[in-house]
């Protein structure tokens, strides 16, 4: 089978990060995931990425402003042509700071807030930065980058959609990315907690509705459903190796943010081998590209085209197999696990937050 094309990467330059987010898809044990590949290796892997027809970078993390060498990659990424994303929690950032990026090929940023309130935030991130992300929006404005505010819902801040989009409008976010928790890593950790009923979604999907047609033309507003209420699954990361490639901070070569936590995978790392390499030839890579994989329903389903089969970490995290039909279908065999979730979350857990930490989580 001759490798699709893939059109952006995401380079994770760290697990490291001030935040504590209930939700991060980062490891659960992080302790075991401190190496971070250099700059020049970062540079040398993003000129590889153009190579293959990458056009977008996303820098992310953690948190990439904790990379003192982060306007080197920025420099790198423009000499590579890329379109270049700083996927931020806005800490620690500085006016100074901010005008280098912009000057060293930063093209636009995406801002995390965890809620509409201080408090929400504390609750939700661990720590308070309430402030700090305020002052972020407002440099972002102030030197010109294009602002895209990205906002987690769960049953925590979903009852506080309108003020969430209040104040995208007060910060003057180009983009508003209301999406639904995806619950692998950290999240799946919490679920009792975030999860949330039908009827909570239902009236934010509302809201969200209405202010996306009364922005239009000013502010794009999206509202993604999770999966566990969409009936079938998305297309995870727009198919298996199909379009993006992640490389997290140690040089593991991903298809996802999640596919190291699957066992039996023998994944490249870029230390020793091209993203080239890595992208064509890996049979990592390769094991759930495309629909020969697939198992039935999928195998005959007229969406195997669309979602091809939902997400293999879901699968396994859920169902035990990465190999199997996405639980989030309807017409998993499996689909019971969600269902059984969805009936819990009617009653609100008391459960007590595993935050975000260096500890193996269980």
């Amino acid at each position: 089978m001759t490798a699709p094309r893939p059109y952006t990467l995401v380079a994770e330059l760290t697990y490291r990060c001030p935040l504590q987010c209930v939700y991060c898809s980062n490891p659960l044990e992080l302790a075991r995931h401190r190496s971070e590949i250099d700059a020049a290796t970062w540079v040398r892997v993003i000129g590889e990425a153009e190579a293959l027809g990458v056009v977008q970078l996303n820098l992310t993390g953690g948190e990439p402003l904790l990379r003192t060498d982060l306007e080197t990659i920025a420099a790198g990424a423009r000499r590579h042509q890329m379109y270049t994303n700083l996927i931020t929690s806005g800490v620690p950032l500085s006016r100074e700071r901010l005008v280098a990026l912009k000057d060293a090929g930063i093209d636009a940023i995406q801002l995390s807030v965890q809620d509409a309130t201080r408090e929400g935030s504390e609750r939700i991130a661990g720590v308070d930065w309430w402030r700090e992300k305020l002052e972020a929006a407002r440099l972002v404005a102030e030197v010109g980058l294009p602002l895209t505010l990205n906002v987690v819902l769960h049953r925590e801040n979903l009852g506080r959609v309108d003020r969430l989009i209040e104040l995208a409008e007060q910060m003057g976010a180009h983009r508003l990315e209301l999406a639904n928790t995806q619950y692998l890593g950290w999240a799946l950790a919490n679920r009792a907690r975030l999860l949330p009923t039908r009827s909570q979604l239902d009236r934010a999907r509302d809201l969200a509705d209405k202010a996306r047609d009364r922005l239009r033309g000013r502010m794009e507003v999206l509202f993604v459903l999770p999966d566990y209420y969409a009936g079938f699954p998305r297309a995870c990361m727009d198919g298996w190796a199909r379009r993006f490639i992640v490389v997290a901070p140690d040089g593991l070569a991903l298809p996802c943010h999640e596919a190291h936590t699957l066992p039996g995978f023998r994944f490249p790392n870029v230390r020793d081998e091209s993203l080239e390499v890595a992208w064509n030839d890996s049979e990592a890579f390769r094991r759930f590209r495309g629909e020969e994989w697939m198992p039935e329903p999928c195998k005959s389903c007229d969406k195997r085209h669309i979602d091809f089969g939902g997400c293999r970490c879901q699968a396994f995290h859920l169902a035990g197999d990465a190999a199997l039909t996405d639980p989030a279908c309807r017409f998993s065999p499996h689909h019971g696990i969600v269902e059984k979730a969805r009936e819990d979350a009617e009653t609100e857990s008391t459960a007590a937050y595993k935050y975000r930490s260096l500890r193996v989580v269980t």
